[in-house]
């Protein structure tokens, strides 16, 4: 077999040991640097010996095969493990501090945060012995870090001394090590003594306890094997379709937890579902990514999702997807001390490109994420080894795999992001309005593209109703984080656009992008020849410019695509819905009452199922949450009514 060497950059003291099935060794006391922004490329194998090290800033890549190795060795030539390894093969973060920015996904962008990548092609696990040091740090997510572990034969029990803190086997001690289930849908316990990449799958989706974890102040370095990409392609079938979630999610999964307590869909409820019914919190895949380079998610759906056609130049093609969800910006705790989903990031594929927070498709390495597909029929595969890439922005849509290739521009989707700014420009909130010639106006199992925003969510729009304005048939159920309509029929119609905290909201910027590419700063006009545009209470329609960034003057926006027409319903121009929710606290085991911000006082009523009102409340602080006091011994349902000092009413009813 031909071996070959390219490098760009400064390396010292490399030779090719071709007996050993190395085809680079880097001897011991030696140093190979390598600059960010460089590719090194070896066809063969690579081996560190002694204290030799690699120091990657940059791109090192191994194309070997079933004859090559991936080795680090002491100074007799004896494999490192993990007890005695590490410090050869170091992937190193370049801009440390700058973990919780994002890369705009953009060939002409410069990224804000890079790091070193090792990609490994064609050497069978066996061969890969070597121990590499993976710099990492991330946005503290709270009760729980959601994690990727992309090594194999890694003993779990080694993260502690690794992330600074003692794991235990304890459930609910916050110090635990779960990993998701995605036939159960639950979080299973992984023992400190499994192996990692052995008794879980290097794709496998954790969650490690987080009490005293700190990954984000502080850089840590995990150690082990990396994972070979040979057959490494999971078939997408049957997650909880064997599962029966319950009247209202109250049945228990084998920890004796209830599924309302932890299960959520938000793409099944923004897609004209109703919660705990069909495919409700079914057909829902966690994933990591289990390389140590990025993961590029753009292309993994073709134009439509349930058409039919050849698997695009991935070799992936998941038919019947709906939407990811990613963690690339981390997510926060709430004020009650749980875990929150603020700060997730969504992309829908149905429109024919990818719609929503594109600038976070490239998947980091130790990076987590989720897949949502329509149904359970089509058994599609995802081949994880063809998604990968070195380039922090996502490729062509017509290059097929390559490590240095483009970015996506697929499509004819037309996508108005709305990112809200406090006093100091920097985000708090933001939403997306997308049209394209197949998309669909207002609450329809057919509108794909769309994902619903949190209660903890600053800004977002709501179904609109088929004239414009809101649908108040759904404004008292859910809200949009990305909202869509049909370009043809609802050209110059409004949706509206909300701001539920004027004290922290208080500008606009917008971002513009037609398939998936941002727009020249100052373009308004798309292809088309139309643009979108806003419109602030009591003012005239203005032209939305890309980049522009506008004061906020009120709680109520109109957002267009076209020109605003003049038969918008004056029905539908109610004052904006409320936000106060009743959830489930799973850390009380009791339901709660979280009220809109712009709340003061407010009075709470809870009805049995028979009429008797069984709590009363009046004038309840609003600053911090209610908890409605309910026996768990007793199962019933009731209804719950919260009036506020300003006669906004919400009606809920809780299943018990």
């Amino acid at each position: 077999m031909r071996k070959s060497l390219f490098a760009i950059g400064l390396l010292a003291a490399v030779y090719s040991v071709q007996a050993q099935n190395v085809l680079v060794h880097v001897d011991n006391a030696a140093t190979t640097y390598v600059s960010e922004g460089t590719l090194v490329y070896s066809g063969g194998g690579l081996q560190m010996k002694g204290n030799g090290v690699v120091e990657n800033h940059g791109n090192f890549m191994v194309a070997g095969s079933v004859t090559d190795s991936f080795k680090t060795i002491d100074a007799s030539n004896v494999d490192k493990t993990e007890a005695t390894g590490g410090g050869n093969f170091i992937n190193k973060l370049n801009q440390a501090t700058s973990y919780a920015s994002v890369n705009t996904n953009s060939s002409s962008a410069t990224p804000v945060y890079t790091y070193g990548q090792l990609f490994i092609s064609g050497v069978p696990q066996a061969s890969i012995t070597g121990i590499v040091d993976q710099e990492f740090r991330a946005v503290n997510h709270g009760t729980y870090q959601q994690i990727g572990l992309p090594f194999y034969d890694k003993t779990a029990s080694t993260l502690s001394t690794e992330l600074g803190k003692t794991f235990n086997n304890t459930r609910y001690s916050k110090n635990e090590i779960l990993t998701w289930d995605n036939a159960n849908v639950v979080s299973a316990n992984v023992s400190t003594t499994s192996k990692l990449g052995v008794s879980n799958p290097g794709t496998a989706y954790y969650m490690l306890g987080g009490l005293g974890l700190d990954v984000s102040t502080v850089t840590r370095t995990v150690k082990g094997r990396p994972l070979t990409d040979i057959a490494n392609t999971v078939t997408l079938q049957n997650a909880g379709s064997a599962v029966n979630f319950g009247t209202g999610g109250n049945a228990v999964n084998t920890y004796n937890e209830k599924y309302n307590t932890y299960v959520q869909d938000g793409f099944h409820i923004a897609a004209g579902g109703t919660a705990w019914q069909a495919s409700y919190g079914k057909n829902w895949y966690q994933f990591s990514n289990p390389y140590l380079t990025n993961l590029d998610l753009s292309r993994i759906a073709i134009a439509e999702a349930g058409a039919t056609g050849s698997a695009n130049g991935d070799g992936v093609n998941l038919t019947n997807i709906q939407g990811v969800r990613l963690e690339v910006s981390g997510v926060t705790t709430t004020q009650t001390g749980g875990t929150g989903s603020s700060s997730y990031k969504f992309i829908t594929f149905s429109a024919g490109a990818p719609t929503g927070d594109v600038d976070y498709m490239m998947v980091r390495p130790m990076g987590t994420f989720a897949i949502k597909l329509l149904n359970n029929t089509a058994a599609d595969q995802l081949n994880f080894s063809n998604l990968r890439r070195f380039n922090y922005y996502s490729r062509a849509t017509t290059t097929d795999y390559n490590v240095a290739a483009s970015k996506n521009t697929t499509g004819t989707v037309k996508q108005l992001g709305v990112i809200g700014l406090d006093n100091n420009g920097k985000e708090v909130g933001r939403t997306y309005y997308v049209v394209y010639p197949k998309g669909t106006t207002g609450h329809s199992t057919e509108a794909l593209t769309q994902m619903t925003a949190s209660s903890s969510d600053l800004v977002g729009t709501y179904e609109e109703a088929i004239n414009g304005g809101y649908d108040t048939n759904y404004t008292g159920q859910y809200w949009l984080y990305i909202n869509e309509a049909n370009e043809n029929n609802f050209t110059g119609k409004n949706i509206k656009l909300v701001n539920y905290d004027l004290t922290k909201v208080k500008s606009y910027k917008f971002e513009i992008r037609e398939n998936a590419e941002l727009v020249s700063n100052g373009t308004h006009a798309l292809s088309t020849g139309i643009g979108f545009y806003y419109k602030a209470p009591n003012g005239t329609a203005q032209q939305a410019v890309q980049g522009a960034v506008i004061p906020v003057s009120g709680a109520e926006y109109d957002l267009y695509y076209g020109e605003p027409s003049n038969i918008v319903l004056a029905a539908n121009e109610t004052k904006a819905p409320s936000r106060t929710v009743v959830v489930y606290n799973p850390e009380i085991t009791n339901y709660i009452v979280r009220f809109d911000p712009n709340w003061k006082k407010a009075d709470i009523e809870v009805y049995d199922m028979s009429g008797k009102l069984v709590i009363s409340k009046k004038s309840v602080e609003t600053s911090k949450d209610f908890v409605i006091e309910l026996d768990n011994k007793i199962k019933n349902s009731y209804i719950v009514k919260v009036v506020s000092d300003k006669g906004d009413i919400v009606n809920t009813k809780i299943l018990k």
